[in-house]
């Protein structure tokens, strides 16, 4: 069975934590502190570290950083646990190597779906190894993909080079050859404005909005933007994220925004009981593929920019626009669900239409970590 260390300085959360895990058949071995801890993580090699951030001897951050450095025990997993008041230094606990995070309190579920998909991760690779063979498969569609990406980046670059000039030319542009996208809309934000006040759907939408940054930023995004009252983000891979790649930091983001939406809906069926208000409804596209970043120049204002350009960008809007035909909350491609195999788990499969394109995209509908 999977072995787990768990370091955790409070003793009933040590007790509740280890209980669970060892309920779902896993082996569990704890530390009160980080030093001892790291020292059970050396000795016994575990699949999994689950650890506190405040903790005597030895921080959870600290213990992460030495866990990193050494060769032996890097690419073991690493889920920490926090509070809600240090949640503002969850991203110096992302960007220091953890895999994922877990805010207390908790429910055993989070738990469970937290691990497993930390431990499938083994499983991933070995379907990786065993999809060797078509390899000459992938490479010919990946090909196909990056000619159509040149083609859309050449016709866009031609078309912004005359609104905003940059004297940085090409070679600042920043062009990654995988990369996954996360587009989400808030589907009756039409309904919300006819039935609010100004000031009632600034806050609401301000409300969901500012959770969305926060899970977006906290998951490694290297980029995010608004696109009218829609939010898209980039998420690839970096030195901050070796060891969990893009898809699956998007995919738990995406998870995430699903939350924040749902929180949005009880805040307003708590504040406007009689209103009758149409429900604060989200829908979420992934899509993996090239992207570049453009960095643009606007003269008027003297700032950068940067413009997410590439076919991958374009598809995952149209991919967007049809979750709500498809009953689908989250709707993601194909091509960036390979990537994730054995992390997630999904519902529905089809080939969506896409309005302007000769050929449907293969997409299914994400539903949860797996468990």
């Amino acid at each position: 069975m999977p072995l787990i260390v768990l370091m955790e300085d409070d003793a009933a959360t040590r007790m509740l934590v280890a209980s669970v895990l060892k309920k779902d058949g896993y082996d569990v071995l704890s530390s009160d502190n980080g030093a001892d801890g790291l020292s059970l993580v050396r000795e016994h090699k575990p699949d999994l570290v689950i650890s506190d951030i405040q903790m005597p001897v030895m921080d959870g951050f600290a213990m992460l950083q030495a866990l990193r450095a050494d060769a032996a025990i890097a690419e073991i997993p690493v889920i920490l646990l926090t509070s809600l008041q240090e949640r503002a230094h969850m991203r110096i606990g992302m960007t220091s190597g953890a895999d994922d995070y877990i805010t207390k309190p908790f429910r055993p579920g989070e738990l469970r779906e937290a691990a497993s998909a930390q431990l499938n991760r083994r499983e991933m690779r070995a379907a990786a190894t065993a999809n060797a063979v078509d390899s000459a498969v992938t490479w010919a569609l990946e090909e196909q993909r990056h000619q159509l990406a040149r083609l859309y980046e050449r016709k866009l670059a031609a078309e912004l080079s005359e609104k905003w000039p940059s004297g940085d030319g090409e070679s600042a542009d920043e062009k990654f050859e995988s990369a996954t996208l996360l587009f989400v809309d808030v589907l009756t934000y039409a309904a919300l404005a006819e039935a609010m006040t100004t000031e009632e759907l600034s806050d609401t939408v301000r409300r969901f909005y500012n959770n969305a940054g926060d899970t977006v930023h906290l998951f490694g995004a290297r980029h995010m933007q608004f696109v009218g009252e829609a939010l898209l983000a980039v998420f690839v891979d970096s030195a901050d994220t070796l060891s969990v790649n893009h898809g699956l930091r998007a995919a738990r983001a995406a998870l995430g925004l699903v939350d924040a939406g749902r929180r949005v809906h009880k805040y307003l069926e708590g504040n406007f009981p009689h209103r009758h208000l149409p429900p604060f409804t989200v829908s979420v596209a992934l899509h993996s593929g090239p992207v570049t970043l453009a960095k643009l120049q606007d003269p008027l204002h003297g700032e950068t920019r940067l413009l997410p350009v590439g076919d991958a960008v374009n598809l995952t809007l149209l991919l967007q626009k049809q979750a709500a035909r498809m009953g689908w909350t989250i709707i993601a491609s194909v091509p960036m669900l390979r990537g994730v195999t054995g992390a997630v788990r999904t519902g529905g499969r089809a080939l969506v239409s896409l309005p302007g394109r000769s050929m449907p995209m293969d997409a299914a509908e994400l539903l949860a970590l797996a468990t």
